[in-house]
């Protein structure tokens, strides 16, 4: 099968759903199809040439101009690739696919990222538009898209070819207790809640620190926050790590993992913090419910609440018992998450479309035994 993927970049910045879109790349091109990526490009090329997957460089920035380039560049892109399915990651990208889906007989398919954007309705101008989570599915319904058109592949990247397995990282020398985020330096992550708490509990466990590990355009929000608080050795307790390639050796060495976020589609870097063994609190909006087993695998708290969060830290860090319980129901029934299912699946909602794909590949096939097959001999 012919496979195209559409994303605003493939840069290593932590962005999840390039992520996701890389690992299918590389997953399906590992599968023995034809694979491309189309973007602006980015850190990830060299991966994906590795694996395989052609790169073809487009601009999908929104400005009227740059977007009549873009339209005439896919045009190119779709004529000298000629795909089965278009996969789009983002809005721009489902528009584009959108428009000349008919003309060039490909079918077009989304996932559904981020649908607290208000343009993520655009997203069901595709044949078929994946959710990362039931939330976003339940979430897409009301907001018009048709059922008949939406499936669940619930998010993962356990097993990610862009990195190696958890075990080859190695811890970093952090304070202990070390209770850490990993997330974009976005209000709506919740990372002012997180530090409230934190000013909160910290008087009790003078040994605990905070690392904030990301960046974004509210971190400046966020240190000014911290530098306003009245005790200098508390404020030295807290750690703006930035972005980090990395954040595993983080996640290793942390007691606690917290997510505070205020709306959140599905909470990929939950999955990850889950496999390092830590003990997590979230949020209880969207897909974090699910991302958690619905309180098995960690504990739920209001969203935009320091103070249900500071009482649940201090919980934790109070009762040795309850953290150790909590970090290792963290490890249970990751098998889920792993990329090679979300792969799996996904290509699963490609076969429906592709109708004749099975024979397709079976006569392929018989042709390939035909040309390696010597004619016998006449006698």
């Amino acid at each position: 099968m012919k496979i195209l993927h559409i994303t605003n970049h493939v840069e290593k910045i932590g962005n999840g759903i390039v992520n996701v879109a890389v690992d299918l790349a590389c997953l399906q091109s590992q599968d023995g199809h034809d694979v491309a990526v189309a973007s602006a490009g980015g850190g990830f090329e060299i991966l994906l040439a590795q694996h395989n997957v052609k790169h073809f460089h487009l601009n999908q920035c929104r400005q009227p101009l740059n977007l009549i380039k873009a339209a005439w560049r896919f045009k190119e892109i779709i004529q000298q690739f000629q795909p089965d399915i278009v996969h789009a990651h983002m809005m721009t990208g489902v528009v584009l696919a959108g428009v000349l889906r008919k003309a060039y007989n490909y079918h077009l398919v989304s996932t559904v990222h981020n649908e607290f954007q208000r343009s993520a309705v655009l997203m069901g101008l595709a044949d078929r538009v994946i959710a990362v989570s039931q939330a976003v599915y339940n979430s897409m319904v009301r907001r018009g898209i048709p059922e008949n058109k939406l499936c669940v592949v619930a998010n993962g990247t356990l097993g990610s070819p862009r990195h190696p397995s958890i075990q080859d990282y190695q811890p970093l020398p952090l304070h202990s207790p070390a209770i850490t985020t990993v997330a974009g330096m976005y209000t709506r992550k919740g990372i002012a809640e997180l530090i409230t708490a934190f000013t909160k509990i910290a008087p009790n466990f003078p040994a605990a620190h905070l690392y904030l590990v990301g960046d974004g355009p509210d971190r400046s929000i966020f240190e000014a926050i911290v530098n306003n608080i009245p005790c200098g050795k508390l404020r030295q307790r807290i750690h703006f790590e930035g972005f980090q390639p990395e954040p595993q050796r983080y996640m290793l060495a942390s007691d606690i993992f917290v997510l505070a976020s205020y709306c959140e589609s599905f909470g990929l870097v939950l999955t990850e913090a889950r496999e390092a063994g830590c003990a997590i609190v979230a949020s209880d909006v969207d897909g974090i419910p699910e991302t958690l087993d619905h309180r098995q695998a960690g504990i739920l708290v209001p969203p935009k609440d320091s103070q249900t969060l500071a009482n649940v830290l201090t919980q934790l860090l109070g009762d040795p018992v309850q953290l150790h319980y909590w970090q290792n129901r963290a490890k249970q029934n990751l098998e889920r998450f792993k990329a090679a299912r979300v792969h799996e699946e996904t290509m699963n909602v490609y076969r429906e479309l592709v109708k004749n794909y099975s024979t397709r590949s079976v006569m392929n096939t018989q042709e390939v035994l035909l040309i390696k097959t010597p004619t016998a001999p006449m006698r």
